[in-house]
Parts: structure tokens; C-alpha cells; sequence
């Protein structure tokens, strides 16, 4: 195993881009060392608290080094303290590369002239092989006739690319198999599996959650007169959807942060005419394409900075054109069938209809389906007319469902205790209309309430069947009828689904006791 030393600094550009985060940008080149089979054996890495193109003395900083595999964080002194301090670890660090205990340098931002002076002394005299970025330090060693096998500047890069950038210079240079670490990393669950294994359809609509919601609260509040002009901003947002998924479904595929968003960006833009299918084809596309491509850069000894430009820019635009000209139709075709089957089975029998979908939604959420199968249904809906039936199937037999189990909870506990758990739960069902997770302690530990939801649930459903209803969910309780095609019908399908859910849950705590 080959030991390899990280020194360097938050440096002046690096700072804005990973360097006020040491932690994140030193466990990135771990992650992908390890993943090479080499070993960080050392690191001095000075983490100041603002830029060093224009820091001065008596800005603060700290000294990060490596023991026993873990990040340690010296004392926060000001900044003349520290390199003083720093060029004393300097000199242990360069008798380390002297007696040969040190193979490889990874170099961030770091100062050959005067903190590192010894250690980058003994690497050049050691001949040892040197990766890093910072374009003026880097030339600098360059100079002085350094081993450097590869170098880059710090524009365009993020703590993850100039990572697997290092790596792979040093893999190729002792001659190391090495698969960079794109699906995970510091922040979660590395992976280096399949790329295939990084689409995860649920992944993406968890994600895409927090624009849904504000998407519905503009329809919200565009319903209102005086705030009616909204309705052109409610237009302008469904229309972005296709973009926004392609953005989060780029970035999680890709697993490159930044480079992914931007190739999701340049992607959901040329696939708007698809559809929110579209944008989720054009996102994946453009996370396979810019792995790929970064990867293959990488190989081929592309700067960090040149490879990010290329693989950002150029996967976005090589999913988008082929989703623009041949993939946009297809999932127009796909999303206008779907709509089409829902329309058919509620014209066929809408009562069947409805009460078939609320019977199903608890075990559909539950089992983990509702945001990859039944969310994008409603998405697809809410497209085209703003109005969905399984949105309305979602307030009156999820929402509302949660909430009279809550409010049974509140007035006829069965502990005293499950009072001040419920509250929370129905306070966030009624305004926020979501949260539906917090009947689960309630459904999970009695059967007979796991049931009682389900049959609110089906002749909740059977309601919106009867009256043909249609709405949205994710928007706060009270103004949910106001969003739906009958406010009156609305109303009336949600208290069967709360009153069905507070009589059973209450008769079943009663008699549980």
C-alpha cells in the first residue's frame, strides 16, 4: 500500500469552492484514496476563516491533521499563530518523506515558499510524485523541478471532482486499479457500483418534494381574488417541472454535485417539451452522460478544471438534444396514456374508482410506491389542468385519514402519553397537509387502527368517486376545498375520511383499554 501525505490550505479561489469546509474536502480525497487502496498517512491542512488572497495575520485559523484514520482539529488561533505552528509539523512531515515513509503528495492550495518549504523540499529532492491544484504554487514547484504528474487550478472544480482528479494521477502513476467513488462520498452512502444502481425513481420525486409543495401553495393562493394575477406565476412553476427533476435526477445519477446540476439544468431545459417524463429521462441521462465523461477525461489527464467544464456542459447538452429531437414525444405519448387510463377507469365507474385508489394509498405509501408510482401520476395530472383524482385521493385518504386518527388520539387517548404524541402529528396533517407518517406509531401498534385507515381511506375514496372530485394534496387542510373542482363535495369527502378515522380509532382505543 502506497502512503500519501495531503498538505495544503483553504486557499484564496479554493475557498468558495469546498476550501471553508476542511472536513468535507480532506474526507472527499480519503473516500477516493481508499477506494484506490491508498493510504493517507498524513495530513497539514491550515483551514483559515476567510480567503487567503486577502487574509491578514490576525484572521483566525486551525491546523487539521491525521491520526488514527480520524481528522483532527487543532486549537482556532490567529493565522500567524498557525503557521508557525504549521511549519513545525512541516519539518516532522519532510523527515517522514526523507527516510522514504511517504510515496505521494496531494497538494491543495499550499505555500512551497514558506509553511511548506521543508516538505516540499524533501519531495523534490525524493523525486516523489506530486498531484494537486492551485495554479501559482503548482508552477512554482514545477520550477523548482518537482515530480508533479498532474496539476489543475481550482475554477469550475468541487471537493469531489479535484478528488478523483488526484487519485487517478497517482492510481495510473504506481499502477493501482482504481474505480472513483461517484454515487456517495463524505456526505452519504458511498458507492462505486453501477451507475444504473444510482436511478432511483422514488429518490428523485422524495427530492422534488419541497417545489411540489410550492407549486401547490401559488395555486393556493391564486384561487384567492385579490391575488388571482398568481395564476400566471402557477403557469410559469408547472411549467418548470420537467427542469427541476431533471436537475435533482442529474445530480443524485451523477453523484457530482455542482457538475450535476448544472448538466441537469441545461438538460430539463431542451426536454420541457417531454413532460415531466421528459425531464426525468433527460436528468438521468444527463448524470450517466457526465459520469462517463469526467471519468474518461480523467483518464485521458484532463486538468480538474477542464474535465468539469466538459463533462458539465456537454452531458447536459447531449441529453437534452436527444430528448429535444427524439425522446420528447415518446414521453409525451407515455405521460397522455397514463392520464388516459385514469380518465377511463373513472369514467368507467367512478365510485369503483375511488374507492379502489383509497383503499390502495395506505399500502402504497407504507410499502415505499407512492412516490415513485402514484406522486408522478399526480404530478402528470396537475400538468396539464392543475387538478388531479388521485390528489384529491390523497387529501381525503391520507391527510384527512391521519388526522382523525390524531384527533382520537388527542380527545379519547388510549395512554395518557399518546396525547402529546398525536398533537404535533394533527397540527402538521391540518396546516401543512402532510405528514401522514405520524399515525404510523398508531397503525403499527394495533392492527385494528392499521385497518380503521384503510377503510376510512376506501370510503373516503368512494366519496370522490361519487361526487367526480378532483384536487391536489401537500397544501394545507383548510384551504384544500378551495383548490378542487367542488369546494362543497370537497369538504364533505374530507369529513367521511377524518370522521370514519376519529369514530373507529376512538371506539377501538376505548375498548383497547
Amino acid at each position: 500500500m502506497k502512503n500519501v501525505a495531503i498538505v495544503g490550505s483553504s486557499g484564496g479561489n479554493l475557498f468558495s469552492l469546498g476550501g471553508s469546509d476542511p472536513n468535507k474536502l480532506l474526507s472527499e480525497i480519503i473516500v477516493q484514496s481508499s477506494s484506490a487502496g491508498i493510504n493517507i498517512s498524513d495530513i497539514l491542512f491550515i483551514g483559515a476563516s476567510a480567503s487567503m488572497d486577502n487574509v491578514k495575520d490576525n484572521a483566525e485559523a486551525n491546523i487539521y491533521t491525521y491520526s488514527n484514520s480520524e481528522i483532527v482539529k487543532g486549537d482556532r488561533k490567529k493565522l500567524l499563530d498557525i503557521n508557525s505552528d504549521a511549519k513545525e509539523e512541516d519539518v516532522l512531515l519532510a523527515n517522514k518523506i526523507r527516510d522514504g515513509l511517504i510515496d505521494g503528495l496531494i497538494l491543495v492550495s499550499c505555500d512551497p515558499e514558506k509553511v511548506n518549504e521543508k516538505s516540499i523540499g524533501e519531495a523534490i529532492k525524493k523525486k516523489i510524485p506530486i498531484v494537486g491544484t492551485g495554479g501559482t504554487s503548482m508552477a512554482n514547484l514545477q520550477s523548482k523541478g518537482a515530480n508533479v504528474i498532474a496539476l489543475s487550478g481550482t475554477v469550475g472544480t468541487t471537493n469531489r471532482t479535484r478528488a478523483i482528479a488526484s487519485i487517478t494521477s497517482l492510481s495510473n502513476h504506481f499502477h493501482i486499479k482504481y474505480k472513483p467513488v461517484i454515487g456517495g462520498g463524505y456526505s452519504d452512502n458511498a458507492s462505486t457500483g453501477n451507475i444504473l444502481s444510482r436511478i432511483n425513481l422514488r429518490g428523485i420525486m422524495i427530492s422534488a418534494l419541497p417545489g411540489f409543495i410550492s407549486i401547490a401553495l401559488i395555486l393556493a393562493i391564486s384561487k384567492i381574488s385579490i391575488f388571482s394575477s398568481l395564476d400566471g406565476v402557477f403557469k410559469i412553476l408547472i411549467a418548470t417541472l420537467p427542469v427541476m427533476l431533471a436537475v435533482i435526477a442529474a445530480k443524485q445519477v451523477s453523484g457530482l454535485d455542482d457538475i450535476g446540476i448544472i448538466s441537469g439544468i441545461i438538460a430539463g431545459v431542451l426536454s420541457v417539451n417531454g413532460g415531466i417524463i421528459g425531464g426525468i429521462a433527460g436528468g438521468i441521462l444527463a448524470g450517466i452522460f457526465s459520469s462517463f465523461i469526467i471519468k474518461k477525461c480523467f483518464d485521458f489527464k484532463f486538468p480538474a478544471t477542464t474535465a468539469n467544464i466538459i463533462a458539465g456542459g456537454l452531458s447536459g447538452l447531449a441529453a437534452g438534444l436527444l430528448v429535444y429531437y427524439f425522446l420528447a414525444p415518446i414521453a409525451l405519448f407515455i405521460g397522455d396514456g397514463i392520464k388516459n387510463i385514469i380518465e377511463s377507469m373513472i369514467n368507467f365507474s367512478p365510485i369503483l374508482a375511488g374507492g379502489i385508489a383509497g383503499l390502495l394509498i395506505w399500502p402504497a405509501i407504507i410499502g415505499g410506491v407512492y412516490h415513485a408510482a402514484i406522486l408522478p401520476i399526480v404530478l402528470l395530472e396537475m400538468e396539464s389542468t392543475g387538478l388531479s383524482f388521485l390528489g384529491a385521493i390523497d387529501m381525503v385518504g391520507l391527510v384527512m385519514v391521519s388526522a382523525g386518527i390524531m384527533a382520537a388520539n388527542i380527545v379519547f387517548p388510549k395512554r395518557k402519553e399518546d396525547k402529546s404524541i398525536a398533537c404535533p402529528g394533527f397540527l402538521i396533517n391540518i396546516g401543512f397537509g402532510t405528514f401522514v407518517e405520524a399515525s404510523y406509531p398508531f397503525m403499527f401498534s394495533n392492527k385494528l387502527v392499521f385497518g380503521t385507515a384503510i377503510i376510512s381511506s376506501g370510503l373516503a375514496g368512494i366519496f370522490v368517486g361519487i361526487f367526480n372530485l378532483k384536487g391536489t394534496a401537500y397544501v394545507p387542510s383548510i384551504v384544500a376545498p378551495s383548490l378542487s373542482n367542488s369546494p362543497i363535495h370537497f369538504v364533505i369527502a374530507m369529513l367521511i375520511g377524518f370522521g370514519s378515522a376519529f369514530i373507529l380509532t376512538s371506539i377501538i382505543n376505548k375498548f383497547s383499554k
